[in-house]
C-alpha cells in the first residue's frame, strides 16, 4: 500500500487534554478524587481505631456506620443537588463546595471523637452531591461533542486511578508516623491525622483551580425538571426495563456493587484479624484499585478476541471465586495478591458495562440512565454495607479446632463468602442473559482469546476473499459510501463485487418489492423477519459465497445486523431468535469488517426523498431504537466494527473508511491471481 500517510495523519489528532479548560477541570477532578479516597480510608481507619478497645462487634458496627453516613445523603438530597446544579453558577457551586469540604475535613482530627466522624462523613457527602452534578454538567460545555466520549474515559481514569495513589499515601504515611511515634512518644502523631490533612489540602487546591477556570458558561438552563422525583424513577425504570442489554448490564453491575459493599463493610475488621493494622488495610485498599486499573487498561487487550458480553459475565464470576479464596486464606501477603486479581476482574466488568451503556443510551437519556444507576448503586451499597457489618457483628469470632489444627473463623469470613456466592450467581445470570456466542464452548473461546485470536468453528470459517458490510439507519449515507469504497478498491487492483440487501437476486427483487412497499403496512413483524432472512439466504448462496470462494472482495449494503436492529430492536422481537434465524440462513457467515455509519434519525430522515417506503415511514421512536441497537452491536465486538460519524463531510467519511480498510487488507493486488495471469484480476459488479 502506497498511501499510509492519511492513517498517520489521523493518529496525530490532538489529545482531548490539549483543550486547556477541560485540562484544568480534569486536574481539579483528579485532586478531588485523591482527597475523596483519602477521606474514605482515613475515616474508616479512624472509626476502627476509636472503637478498638470495645471488641470485634462494636468495631464492625462503627466502621459500617461511617459508610452508612456517607451513603445516606444520596437518598435524601440527590434531587435537590441536581436542581442546584441547573439553577446556579456551576463554577461558584463547585468552589463553595470545595471550601466547605476543606473546613469540615480539617475539623475531624481537631474534635477527635466517633460521633463527629459520623457527622463529618455525612456533611462531606452532602456537599459532594452538589459538586458532582455541577462538574458532570460542565464537561460537555468544555469539549466538542465528538470528543465527549474520550473526555468521559479520562474522567473515569482519574476517578479510579487516584485510589491506589491515595492508598499508597495512607500506607506510607502510616509507616512514617509509626516511626515518628516510636522515636518521639510524646508527639502524638496519628496516621489518620496526616491523611485527613492531605485530604483537606486537596479540596482547597481544587477550589483554587476551579476558581481560576473562567470559561465555564453561565447561560445554562435555570428551570427545574418538569418531572417529579417519582416520575424520574418511573421513567428510568421504564427505559431500563425496555432495553434488554441495558437491563442485563445494570443487573450485573448492581450485583457486583452488592458484593463490593459486603467487602467494604468488613474489610478493615478482616485485615485487623490478620494483624495487618492501618498499613495492611492501606495495602489491601491499594491492591483493589491497582487491580482495577490493570483490568481496565490491559484486561480487554489481553482477551481482545473474546466477546465483550461473555467477558462481562466471566469477569464477575472470576471475581466471586477470587473473593471466596480471600475469605478462607489467613495470609495477608496472599490476600493482597488475590485482591489485585479481584480488582482487575471488577475493572474489566466496570469498563465494559460503562462503555456499553454509554453507547447504547442516547444523549437525551444517558444522563438520567447513569444517574439512575449511580443512585441505585448507592442504595444497594448502603443496604449491603449496613447488613454486612451487622451480620459480621452478630456472628462474632470463633476458633475452630479439629485434630490439633486451629482455624479462626469470624463474621467477616461469613460475609465475604456470602458476597462471593452472590457475585458468582450474578455473573452466571449475566453470562446467560447476554451470551452472544451460544453453542461455542467457553473454554475453547477463552483459550483462543488468550492466543490473541477469535475462535471460529470449522463450519463457519470464512472463505479466502474479503467481506465488508455497510450498516446504518435511514439516510445515513451507507449506500453512497459502499459504492465509493467499491470504486476505490477497484482502483487499488481488487476484484470487487458490490451488492445490497434486499434485492440482489431474482428472488430477492420480488421480496424487496413486498418488504419496502408502503402499501404492505399490515405485514407482521415475524413475517417481515422471515422474508428478510429468506432474501439473505438466497443472497449468501448465490452472490456472496461464490464471490468469496474465488477470492473477490464483497461490499454489501446491509447484512445481518440490519435484521438485528430493525426487526430485533425496532419491532421488539427477541434478539436471540432473530440472530438464530439469520445465523441459520447465512450458514454463520460474518463480515470481516462492518462499517456502521452513525447518524441521528432526526438528521437521516430529513435527507430522504419522499414518498417514504414502508420502513422509512416508521415513527422516530422506531428509528431511535434501531440506532441504539446498531451502536450496541458495534460496542460488543469493536475489533470487527468501524463506527463513523455520518454527519461529517462525505469526503471525510470516505477517508476514515479507507484508512481502516488499508489496515485490514494485506495487499492491493491479490498475489495468486497476479501470478497466474500476469495481469490485474477482472472487475465484477
Amino acid at each position: 500500500m502506497s498511501t499510509p500517510g492519511r492513517a498517520a495523519q489521523r493518529r496525530k489528532t490532538s489529545h482531548v487534554l490539549a483543550i486547556a479548560p477541560f485540562r484544568r477541570l480534569w486536574t481539579a477532578m483528579g485532586v478531588c478524587s485523591l482527597g475523596d479516597w483519602l477521606n474514605i480510608i482515613a475515616l474508616t481507619a479512624l472509626a476502627g481505631n476509636l472503637t478498638q478497645g470495645s471488641g470485634f462487634q462494636a468495631q464492625s458496627l462503627a466502621i459500617g456506620g461511617v459508610f452508612v453516613a456517607k451513603m445516606l445523603p444520596a437518598i435524601l438530597l440527590g434531587p435537590l443537588a441536581g436542581t442546584v446544579a441547573d439553577r446556579f453558577d456551576r463554577r461558584l457551586t463547585m468552589v463553595v463546595a470545595d471550601i466547605v469540604r476543606f473546613g469540615v475535613v480539617l475539623s475531624i482530627p481537631l474534635v477527635g471523637n466517633y460521633q463527629w466522624v459520623l457527622i463529618a462523613a455525612f456533611l462531606v457527602e452532602c456537599v459532594n452531591l452538589f459538586w458532582v452534578p455541577a462538574k458532570d454538567a460542565t464537561v460537555p460545555n468544555l469539549v466538542p461533542k465528538e470528543r465527549l466520549e474520550e473526555a468521559n474515559q479520562f474522567n473515569l481514569l482519574v476517578t479510579y486511578g487516584t485510589a491506589p495513589v491515595a492508598a499508597a499515601l495512607f500506607a506510607v504515611g502510616s509507616a512514617l508516623t509509626s516511626m515518628v511515634t516510636a522515636a518521639f512518644p510524646a508527639s502524638g502523631v496519628k496516621p489518620t491525622d496526616l491523611a485527613l490533612g492531605i485530604n483537606a489540602v486537596a479540596y482547597l487546591v481544587s477550589a483554587v483551580l476551579i476558581f481560576t477556570l473562567r470559561s465555564i458558561p453561565k447561560d445554562h438552563t435555570r428551570q427545574a425538571s418538569t418531572l417529579s422525583v417519582l416520575g424520574q424513577i418511573v421513567d428510568g425504570w421504564r427505559f431500563v426495563g425496555g432495553n434488554r442489554v441495558v437491563k442485563g448490564l445494570i443487573i450485573g453491575m448492581l450485583g457486583a456493587f452488592a458484593a463490593g459493599g459486603a467487602v467494604v463493610g468488613v474489610g478493615k475488621a478482616y485485615v485487623s484479624a490478620l494483624h495487618g493494622g492501618d498499613a495492611g488495610y492501606g495495602a489491601v485498599f491499594c491492591a483493589v484499585f491497582l487491580g482495577m486499573g490493570l483490568g481496565m487498561f490491559f484486561g480487554l487487550r489481553l482477551l481482545g478476541g473474546l466477546s465483550r458480553r461473555r467477558m462481562f459475565g466471566l469477569s464477575i464470576i472470576l471475581a466471586g471465586l477470587t473473593l471466596a479464596a480471600i475469605a478462607v486464606i489467613h495470609d495477608l501477603v496472599i490476600v493482597v495478591m488475590l485482591t489485585v486479581l479481584l480488582g482487575a476482574c471488577a475493572g474489566i466488568a466496570w469498563i465494559i458495562g460503562y462503555t456499553m451503556i454509554g453507547l447504547e443510551v442516547e444523549d437525551a437519556l444517558r444522563g438520567r440512565t447513569f444517574s439512575f444507576l449511580q443512585s441505585l448503586a448507592r442504595v444497594v451499597l448502603l443496604l449491603v454495607v449496613a447488613v454486612a457489618s451487622g451480620l459480621a457483628a452478630v456472628f462474632g469470632s470463633h476458633l475452630l479446632a479439629v485434630g490439633g489444627i486451629s482455624y479462626q473463623f469470624d463474621g467477616s469470613n461469613v460475609v465475604l463468602l456470602l458476597a462471593a456466592l452472590l457475585a458468582v450467581v450474578v455473573g452466571l445470570l449475566a453470562f446467560r442473559h447476554m451470551d452472544d456466542r451460544r453453542g461455542i464452548p467457553i473454554g475453547v473461546d477463552l483459550m483462543a482469546a488468550l492466543r490473541g485470536e477469535k475462535f471460529v468453528p470449522e463450519a463457519e470459517e470464512q472463505p479466502r476473499g474479503f467481506f465488508v458490510a455497510f450498516e446504518g439507519g435511514e439516510g445515513s449515507g451507507k449506500t453512497t459510501q459502499s459504492r465509493l469504497l467499491a470504486i476505490w478498491l477497484r482502483d487499488q487492483g481488487f476484484d470487487v463485487v458490490q451488492t445490497r440487501e434486499p434485492g440482489s437476486t431474482k428472488v430477492g427483487m420480488r421480496l424487496r418489492a413486498i418488504l419496502l412497499d408502503a402499501t404492505h403496512q399490515g405485514l407482521s413483524a415475524r413475517s417481515e423477519t422471515l422474508l428478510y432472512a429468506a432474501d439473505r439466504a438466497e443472497h449468501v448462496e448465490k452472490v456472496i459465497r461464490p464471490a468469496l470462494k474465488r477470492g473477490s472482495t464483497v461490499v454489501t449494503d446491509r447484512y445481518v445486523d440490519s435484521s438485528l436492529a430493525y426487526q430485533g430492536a425496532g419491532r421488539a422481537l427477541e434478539p436471540e431468535e432473530v440472530a438464530q434465524i439469520n445465523s441459520w440462513a447465512t450458514g454463520g457467515l460474518l463480515p470481516d469488517l462492518t462499517v456502521l455509519i452513525d447518524v441521528p434519525p432526526s438528521v437521516g430522515l430529513r435527507r430522504m426523498a419522499s414518498p417514504a417506503d414502508r420502513i422509512e415511514a416508521e415513527p422516530l421512536e422506531f428509528h431511535e431504537r434501531v440506532r441504539r441497537e446498531f451502536r450496541t452491536l458495534a460496542a460488543a465486538a469493536p475489533e470487527r466494527y468501524l463506527v463513523v460519524d455520518g454527519t461529517l463531510q462525505q469526503a471525510e467519511v470516505s477517508r476514515l473508511i479507507q484508512d481502516r480498510v488499508r489496515e485490514v487488507l494485506p495487499d492491493p493486488v491479490p498475489h495468486e491471481a497476479e501470478a497466474a495471469t500476469g495481469t490485474i484480476p477482472a472487475i465484477r459488479d
